[in-house]
């Protein structure tokens, strides 16, 4: 553990900055059937040690939205339009391909949901690791190097550091490949980490392990993260606020208690509704009908408008304005303070 670690954990909320600032960020997709609006509006402050879950249905933007963050999208069909990401002041969309390079993995780094596909087969753990210390640090000495790595696991509680810098890919289990991962996305202690569906690939012990020290590595780090999921338990478990996301953008957005407590948006209440976890003991589980919109064909005015059993004309006329449901829970409907969804 460094110096900047010991400090943060004696700092406490009062005093924690922000660290990453998304503001009416818009990136779409320019390809042969049109404009497809993947990330379409979207704004949010991300402080150091909070963590802030997006949520939604396949489709809805949030891995599209990590990528954005991380200049990392689809070229050359992807264009940013609009907005900005400020990292520690610093404008990310402003800056040339080199200068991106410069801070992707040391200042914001990603942990992909898959660590089968995140790790190179043919090379060794500790080669791994090591090129992802090199690229920042040019060529420190071959001990350094080593010494680096192995921490790095120790970090992530990797059993036998020293012995699994020899290990191939093939030779760890899911959930010890998932850690290693999450080494080299930390091994500069960023300000920011996304993780994208952290635990898909997990089984469910596994899982909550990963958590926990998910939890663990912020509380030492101070690092601010950003999860990404389709499932609620997982929002519930490891974050402070939650951004729930459809077509492209925010529908909801504050504290997880409340959001989950009180969803303010008919969607929000739909997603709930579908998970066990959410609904009492005998009651049925509920789908939302119909199916999220084609990106590239988007309906005028409320975008859940087709799938909402609470629209009414005004829905259809115009986007919906933030709703303040408290001082930092918003919804983006034109019924929120009505909330007809509330007695299910």
């Amino acid at each position: 553990m460094n110096d900047a670690q010991l400090q943060y954990e004696g700092d406490g909320p009062a005093h924690r900055e922000v660290v990453l600032q998304v503001e009416d960020l818009r990136m779409h997709l320019h390809t042969r059937w049109g404009v497809t609006k993947a990330v379409d509006g979207v704004t949010f402050d991300l402080r150091a040690g909070e963590t802030l879950g997006i949520v939604g249905e396949s489709g809805s933007g949030k891995s599209m939205l990590a990528l954005s963050l991380v200049r990392l999208t689809p070229e050359p069909a992807s264009r940013f339009v609009g907005g900005r990401v400020l990292l520690d002041g610093e404008d990310l969309i402003a800056l040339s391909d080199k200068e991106m390079r410069r801070i992707r993995g040391k200042k914001i780094s990603r942990i992909l949901q898959d660590p089968h596909q995140s790790l190179n087969p043919v090379f060794t753990v500790g080669n791994q690791l090591k090129e992802a210390i090199r690229i920042h640090e040019g060529a420190p000495t071959k001990d350094e190097t080593k010494r680096r790595a192995i921490d790095a696991l120790r970090d992530v509680q990797v059993p036998e550091p020293e012995r699994r810098l020899k290990n191939y890919p093939h030779e760890m289990s899911g959930g010890m490949k998932q850690r290693v991962v999450g080494a080299m996305a930390m091994v500069y202690t960023p300000s920011v980490l996304i993780a994208d569906e952290p635990t898909t690939a997990l089984d469910v012990t596994i899982q909550a392990q990963y958590l926990t020290l998910l939890r663990d590595l912020q509380r030492r780090t101070g690092v601010a993260m950003i999860v990404i999921s389709h499932d609620f338990g997982v929002i519930a478990e490891t974050c402070d606020q939650v951004a729930v996301m459809y077509a492209g953008r925010f529908v909801e957005h504050g504290p997880v208690a409340e959001v989950f407590d009180n969803p303010s948006h008919p969607y929000t209440r739909g997603l709930l509704d579908s998970h066990p976890r959410y609904v009492g003991r005998g009651e049925r589980l509920r789908s939302i009908p119909g199916a999220p919109p084609e990106l590239s064909d988007l309906p005028a005015g409320c975008r859940f408008r087709a799938r909402c059993e609470h629209a009414v004309a005004a829905c259809g006329e115009s986007d919906p304005t933030p709703v303040r449901v408290s001082n930092q829970h918003t919804a983006w409907c034109f019924r929120t303070e009505e909330a007809p969804w509330a007695d299910r």
